[in-house]
């Protein structure tokens, strides 16, 4: 019997009719009791490097008028999203970011929350945000409509950019994999090499893609300072 290709990302294991696909989630929890060791890890100190880093640069992002604190936000958004990629890679483990419910969970709010933040203590800030300096005045009225439906679709493009790139790369490792069976051994090293370039591929891609939703999410958060 034929099945949808996208069925591969379905979450179908289940207990008591209870998906337990989303536990995947929760997996990265896994990696942190090691920052608790006395004597910090190897991994420990890359990613207290990297951590120190992101807040850097996301603080520079923020500018002066952002608030004291806000960057761990966004260092914690980044997190929970490159773990959650990279527990997609390894064997049956369910890509929970390949999904938009965890995507626009995460995005929707984040832009609901900026836009009622910036809208009641900058107004004046907001409606200067819609036209932008330099604009002729025949033309300023489009200007509003074009820069109010690109503010209103940015949730839904954060959270589509993240899932599409997901599936776009774990879908075609499972159409290579799948024709695996059905070859002959002569190309069976030629697929072996090819899957396991797009499995470094889809590595950078899974931090890229974090990187990416955190910094755009920082940038959305400067606007409306």
């Amino acid at each position: 019997m034929m099945t949808n290709l996208f069925s591969v990302f379905d979450p179908s294991s289940s207990i008591l009719n209870l998906s337990i696909n989303w536990l995947s989630t929760f997996l990265g929890l896994l990696l942190i009791p090691s920052i608790y060791w006395l004597m910090p890890s190897r991994y420990n100190l890359i990613w207290n490097n990297i951590l120190l880093t992101l807040h850097q640069e996301f603080k520079t992002l923020l500018g002066t008028q952002g608030h004291k604190g806000s960057t761990f936000l966004f260092i914690s958004l980044f997190s929970f999203i490159v773990f959650n990629n990279f527990m997609g890679l390894f064997p049956y483990i369910f890509t929970s970011t390949s999904h938009l419910t965890l995507t626009l969970t995460l995005a929707l709010p984040l832009w609901i929350s900026f836009m009622v933040y910036g809208w009641i203590n900058h107004t004046q800030h907001m409606f200067a945000h819609l036209v932008p300096q330099g604009t002729p005045a025949i033309l300023m009225p489009f200007m509003v409509c074009i820069e109010t439906i690109s503010n209103i679709i940015r949730p839904g493009t954060l959270a589509v950019r993240l899932s599409a790139n997901m599936i776009a790369g774990h879908l075609l490792l499972t159409l290579l994999g799948n024709t695996g069976p059905s070859m002959p051994n002569s190309i069976i090293t030629i697929l072996l090499v090819t899957q396991i370039a797009l499995l470094i591929l889809e590595s950078a891609v899974a931090i890229i893609q974090s990187y990416v939703f955190a910094v755009l999410s920082t940038l959305y958060s400067s606007e409306v300072n």
